[in-house]
């Protein structure tokens, strides 16, 4: 398999999510970084160029332009011999997959917040919405907080992108103390944190 072409960010949490998943799956040296900045107001035309909606991360491997990032995750899940991180078939691979929404839906939430406080002017924030978001952070962290003892065993894209979320609240939201009242989530993250793919991704700063 030619090396693979990935639109980076370092601080985007969904390309860490590729990016762990690659680590853990040995594909990592085949995929060639390419660092880019788009944002809603300012988009990449190289990045249009593989995804049309202009967002990271967007892979280009075998004649293929991919995005986002559960397609790419399960592109490259299909391309190593280790234990899949998306289960095959039943309750597990379902599981998996709504964990993975749910996390990336904290995560939605938490980048639209973002935007709104920084590339939004002032005067036209909306303060309920921005309760709104907050309040989906919130909620998704407390479900979290419940699926926190069944994250045994192998890691699933679940376990994965649960982890990125959380680290993007560290990396954007300090302040927000997400760990208070969610001992086991807490205990779990701290411990998944320390695995070597997370932390060769932890973004700058």
């Amino acid at each position: 398999m030619a090396n693979m072409k990935l639109m980076y960010s370092p601080t985007s949490p969904y390309v860490r999510k590729v990016m762990v998943l690659a680590i853990e799956a040995g594909l990592d040296k085949k995929i060639d970084k390419v660092t880019v900045s788009t944002t809603p107001v300012a988009p990449n035309p190289a990045v249009a160029k593989i995804n049309p909606l202009v967002k990271v991360p967007a892979l280009k491997a075998e004649g293929l332009d991919l995005y986002d990032s559960p397609v790419i995750c399960e592109y490259l899940d299909s391309k190593h011999r280790k234990k899949k991180f998306f289960p095959a078939k039943g309750k597990a691979r379902f599981n998996a997959l709504r964990q993975q929404a749910l996390a990336d839906g904290l995560i939605d939430a938490a980048i639209l917040l973002r935007y709104e406080n920084t590339l939004r002017e002032e005067p036209m924030r909306s303060p309920a919405w921005q309760e709104a978001q907050m309040k989906k952070i919130r909620w998704a962290l407390d479900q979290m907080e419940k699926e926190a003892g069944t994250l045994r065993g192998a890691p699933t894209i679940g376990h994965i992108t649960f982890a990125c979320a959380l680290g993007y609240l560290d990396f954007r939201y300090a302040d927000e103390g997400w760990r208070k009242r969610r001992k086991k989530l807490t205990a779990w993250y701290d411990k998944f944190a320390q695995r070597p793919s997370m932390k060769s991704t932890l973004p700058p700063g």
